[in-house]
């Protein structure tokens, strides 16, 4: 069956001649799911600033880490969905880069792979620098990546793919980005991971909301699916109101600098998220709404580390 995906010219030749080797292999990787990895990563680092001075090593390790982690997650969903019959050509908000462009899935597999071997690698740097132990708390995120979509039993087909996702996502590197600088964890770093971690689950509510229908079909028992499309939407809402309402609530009792309430300028974003997905039902025609979900956590993201700069500067 590879064999033929891979040299199906008819219906990837044209594809491969319209688009370059490079961006077809660029949207494997699902960039707009990317800040999921990053955008904890600069938190952690900018609360450290508090603390400690900045050790660039770690910090470009532990990104790039964080960033290989999440695209071999994806990967790794490309090539499993396929091989469960998830994922045809008209399969919205996939990569495709085995069933429309012609890539083998052994070799989706394979470098999903080796973006694992690579975060190992900075993995054994940062734990050498620091402690070992980060490589036991690395292991466990990497395992949630490959088991979210492989596995017997994959995460993503059960309600707890957004805990997991948030937790190894955003509490865990979050709280590891502020570890490798500063040595130490603080009850403020744990409380402020807390909405990015509920934020990076909405992505993923975003998307099952999306997947609704066809997920039910395929017998998938996702969260979005026992709640039905209006109250999943009602939930992802839930989700945005909470994160902007904790930190609003930080910053009113002392916990969190005053410059934390430009996470308000999320605020646009999450309405447009939530008026898209009440509007539209097809999986098609809620695209619009699962990216503005991705850039609601990307502003809310950046707002939280531009305020926590802000107030690093300010204070000398």
């Amino acid at each position: 069956m590879e064999q033929n995906i891979a040299n199906n010219s008819n219906a990837t030749g044209t594809g491969m001649k319209k688009e370059s080797k490079v961006k077809v292999w660029y949207r494997q990787l699902r960039p707009h799911t990317l800040t999921a990895s990053f955008i904890p990563v600069f938190i952690g680092t900018a609360l450290a600033l508090f603390y400690t001075e900045l050790h660039w090593g770690l910090l470009i390790a532990m990104l790039v880490a964080s960033m290989l982690i999440q695209a071999a997650t994806n990967l790794f969903n490309e090539y499993y969905d396929f091989k469960r019959g998830l994922d045809t050509e008209e399969s919205i908000g996939i990569g495709g880069g085995i069933v429309r462009d012609g890539i083998s899935p052994r070799t989706v597999l394979t470098v999903g792979l080796v973006f694992f071997l690579a975060a190992i690698l900075l993995g054994a740097y940062i734990s050498a620098t620091t402690t070992w132990w980060i490589a036991v708390i690395g292991s466990l995120c990497m395992a949630a990546g490959y088991y979210y979509t492989g596995g017997p039993y994959p995460i993503a087909y059960t309600p707890l793919g957004e805990i997991v996702a948030g937790f190894f996502m955003g509490f865990v590197i979050i709280l590891i980005s502020f570890y490798i600088q500063t040595g130490f964890v603080t009850v403020n770093s744990m409380l402020i991971s807390i909405p990015i971690s509920i934020l990076i689950g909405a992505i993923l509510m975003a998307n099952n909301i999306r997947d609704l229908e066809g997920d039910k079909e395929r017998g998938r028992k996702t969260l979005a699916i026992l709640l039905g499309h209006k109250k999943a939407v009602q939930f992802l809402g839930g989700m945005f109101a909470f994160s902007i309402a904790w930190i609003l609530t930080m910053v009113f009792v002392g916990k969190a600098s005053i410059w934390l309430i430009l996470v308000l300028l999320s605020i646009p974003k999450a309405v447009q998220a939530v008026k898209l997905f009440h509007g539209e039902r097809t999986p098609a025609t809620m695209m619009p709404a699962m990216k503005a979900t991705a850039q609601m956590h990307t502003v809310f993201g950046i707002a939280v580390t531009v305020g926590l700069l802000i107030s690093y500067i300010l204070q000398f």
